[in-house]
């Protein structure tokens, strides 16, 4: 199979369609642009779908080019054989063609190289095709002046036989299944490092077999390895086998050689698997382990943003940003309904009617409605504070919401904070970041670094380019599916948008700043460097609200603008009143409309933005109200039933902030009284839950939730100990309380509630 047929098998769609994308995406065009607006071309094919086939792509041409140059270089050593170039063009993945190449591959003077050189190949042959009892007799025909005596030649001879056997493709394709199949990763303590590394306690002698590994436990292993705290190795038969006996892959490299019980040859055998191949496999093996662990876990942190990304906003009003501290005072910061700022205080806990007074007075002057409080320290007095002026001024109609604070510190130092603030001191742009997160999470945590946002499982341990790469596409898919007005949006925002970059999004501000608003899309072309192309990809994510145009404030790209024109002349009405209009829409009939350009997916889309012109496909806001009296871990009790916003979830269960400073965590055997594959069937982040309280352990701040809320603590329901708790289908459960929960994308992922608190973020 071709390229283009090989990932149609294994996306389940036609040739035809990978083939439409895959032209679609050369020619220039983005993910975005071509699961909206190019659905006939590609048969509908989803961003995801898309997605996938671009990563495919990429590493299928990448193994095409490497496997021209292996076969260039093979050819010029005059050993290139038609059976050879066959099996290099049948090798699907990259390391089934790198151990094709390796007898080939040019290399430094190894001890098998100088034998050859000193003649020793036949000795190799002939010991090997005609065992001998008596390998020293035979070795005395090759002694010579490289070679001094039978020593020397039966340990060339052995160099010789050992890269042979070592360097054979299908036996090590096969010895490397095998090993992956069975093998299981020990972990130990190093001694004298056990109070050092007290947080890999649950790893001090851990086993488990490596294909089997969940991601979180297997970067926290290689993490303890980093840091010298963990002795890992791979075991691939029981510590007690005795050391001269013939393990089965030794059994395996004999069967294939032909290797009976010449006690030579089986020694030769022996040292080749353990000195060589297996040294190699087990690299390979840890680095596949790896690589498995970052997938999985840079899945579940995309997971994660794209929720984050996608929570509602509170929407466009006056907002006060509080980033809470004591020593340091209350930083405030005062938004607009657009988001930009009007005025800075500082106000300090200690000085609490002095505080009230200056919050109060910002209130009133600038017609504050939302009170963002961040999570640091100090939120909980804070939130106590903010919760004083809301009874203080009733009328005013004030709502306070404590949000998450991940990040803001780093866009606060960020050059773009300074651009935004120059004159502003660092700690407020912080409580800047912290309102406008609050108004539109989109529009600001753009800002930030996606790694800083703090919604991932080890993202300083996982593969940094291939976390980046995922992280964009997230905010780039997100930013898309939501669309920006291009009257407001910062450069940051707009730099996400199809077809658009840095240089763009700050030519089209700079375009704004000196000209006005635009008043329609196409005055989007007098935007230095922004030619048509790029307002082909980009225009029908660009908003404009209150234009020239109606269907410009909507999703409809302007090149089915003719299509929505001939809609009006035939039901005799103006755009204005087709928009919104829901009897008159239903009027019209799909089919009336189709063309060769545009079928009918594009034109059930056009006619269901008619219907609810730029709807966001965020869901509601909602907020969860902390208990009172509740602020300190040391303030919970054994079965309190608690509010609280899942603020990261992972393969092993939910994280979940009830405002005391340290998140608890639901396992994933107590989200539902079903069996749960993955916990996002049940949970995202940014989700309202209800919990109640199974353990506390202040000392190890540590606290076990469950979302069965008729599990009693220490009940045979909640199975005595979360440890010992175990997930599966038929379990009798209590039901969780989640509103409007959904099931979603399903991925493996149960381990027990140790391993699970191991990881607990800090």
């Amino acid at each position: 199979m071709n390229i283009t047929q090989l990932i149609a098998k294994e996306l389940s769609v036609s040739a035809s369609q990978i083939q439409a994308a895959v032209d679609l995406l050369d020619d220039g065009a983005t993910v975005p642009f071509v699961a909206r607006y190019r659905k006939e071309a590609t048969g509908g094919l989803d961003d995801t779908q898309l997605r996938t086939l671009s990563e495919r792509l990429q590493y299928l041409r990448e193994l095409e080019d490497r496997k021209q140059t292996v076969l260039k270089s093979i050819e010029e050593q005059g050993k290139l054989t038609p059976e050879l170039a066959a099996a290099i063009a049948e090798t699907d993945n990259k390391t089934a063609l790198e151990d094709l190449y390796l007898p080939y591959k040019p290399k430094r003077r190894t001890k098998a190289q100088i034998a050859r050189e000193n003649g020793l190949q036949p000795l190799a042959d002939l010991l090997l095709n005609t065992p001998s009892d008596q390998p020293e007799k035979e070795a005395e025909a090759y002694l010579g002046d490289n070679v001094p005596d039978t020593k020397a030649a039966l340990d060339g001879a052995r160099a010789i036989l050992m890269e042979q056997f070592a360097e054979e493709a299908e036996l090590i394709g096969r010895l490397r299944e095998k090993l992956w199949a069975e093998a299981e990763v020990h972990a130990q303590v190093v001694a004298g490092k056990e109070s050092e590394g007290e947080k890999f306690k649950d790893y001090f002698d851990h086993r488990e077999a490596i294909r089997t590994m969940p991601s979180h436990r297997a970067l926290a292993v290689l993490r303890g390895r980093n840091e010298g705290i963990l002795h890992v190795a791979l075991k691939y038969q029981p510590d007690e086998t005795p050391i001269t006996e013939q393990s089965d892959y030794e059994k395996i490299i004999a069967a294939h050689f032909h290797i009976g019980d010449n006690k030579w040859l089986k020694d030769t055998v022996r040292l080749t698997w353990r000195a060589k191949i297996f040294l190699s496999l087990e690299l390979d093996a840890f680095n596949r382990l790896k690589e498995a662990a970052d997938t999985d876990a840079i899945t579940v942190f995309a997971r994660n943003l794209k929720d984050l990304l996608l929570a509602a906003p509170a929407g466009r009003l006056a907002t006060m940003g509080l980033d809470p501290g004591f020593r340091t005072g209350i930083k405030v910061a005062v938004v607009d309904d657009t988001g930009k700022l009007i005025d800075t205080a500082v106000a300090y806990l200690h000085q609490e009617s002095n505080a009230l007074a200056t919050l109060a007075r910002l209130i009133k002057q600038h017609g504050v409605k939302l009170i963002a409080i961040g999570n640091g320290t100090a939120s909980r007095e804070t939130d106590k504070l903010a919760g004083e002026l809301v009874k203080g001024l009733p009328e005013a109609k004030l709502h306070k919401i404590v949000v998450s604070e991940a990040g803001a510190s780093v866009y606060s130092a960020s050059e773009l904070a300074a651009k935004e603030f120059p004159e502003l001191d660092v700690s407020l742009r912080g409580a800047v970041s912290i309102a406008r997160r609050l108004q539109d999470p989109l529009a600001e945590l753009v800002k930030i670094d996606p790694k800083s946002i703090g919604v991932g499982q080890y993202q300083h341990d996982v593969n940094q380019s291939q976390l980046a790469k995922s992280l964009d596409a997230v905010v780039e898919d997100c930013v898309n599916a939501v669309g920006v007005d291009v009257n407001i949006a910062s450069a940051p925002l707009l730099a996400r948008i199809s077809g658009l970059n840095q240089t763009l999004a700050q030519n089209i501000v700079a375009w704004r700043d000196e000209n006005g608003a635009f008043d329609s899309r196409r005055k989007l072309l007098k935007v230095p460097r922004l030619g048509e192309k790029t307002y082909e990809q980009a225009a029908g994510f660009l908003r404009i609200n209150g234009g020239k145009e109606p269907l410009d404030a909507s999703a409809v790209h302007p090149e089915a603008y003719p299509i929505v024109a001939k809609m009006l002349d035939d039901l005799h009405i103006k755009a204005a009143d087709l928009i919104g209009n829901r009897e008159k829409i239903k009027q019209i009939k799909p089919t009336a409309y189709t063309t060769e350009q545009f079928g009918l997916p594009t034109i059930m889309d056009i006619l269901a933005e008619l219907e609810k012109p730029s709807r966001d496909p965020r869901g509601e806001f909602q907020t969860a109200t902390f208990a009172e009296g509740v602020n300190e871990i040391s303030d919970l009790e054994i079965g309190m039933i608690l509010e609280g916003v899942v603020s990261n979830v992972a393969n092993f269960g939910a994280f979940v902030d009830i405002g005391v400073h340290q998140d608890g965590l639901v396992h994933i055997s107590a989200l539902s009284d079903k069996f749960v594959q993955d916990p996002r069937e049940v949970v995202k982040a940014g989700d309202v839950v209800k919990v109640k309280v199974l353990e506390v352990d202040p000392a190890r701040k540590r606290i076990a939730l469950t979302m069965r809320l008729d599990d009693e603590p220490g009940s045979s329901s909640a199975r005595n100990r979360p440890s010992e708790r175990k997930n599966r289908p038929g379990n009798p459960r209590g039901n969780g309380n989640k509103t409007n929960s959904k099931p979603r994308d399903k991925q493996p992922g149960n381990t027990a509630m140790a391993d699970a608190f191991a990881k607990l973020k800090r």
